[in-house]
């Protein structure tokens, strides 16, 4: 699944950690508002 620039994003959830808590999170969430999404994988790795 591709996204182009322009397309509505697809929904999705998301695993959060937040203030020491785990959580999720959805985009349908976030609906009608400015949302940046950034992943960088490998985050809490020892590599």
């Amino acid at each position: 699944m591709g996204v182009r620039v322009g397309q509505q994003a697809p929904d999705f959830t998301a695993a959060t950690y937040h203030r020491g808590e785990f959580g999720s999170v959805n985009l349908s969430d976030h609906a009608g508002k400015w949302v940046l999404l950034c992943f960088y994988p490998g985050d809490f790795t020892f590599v």
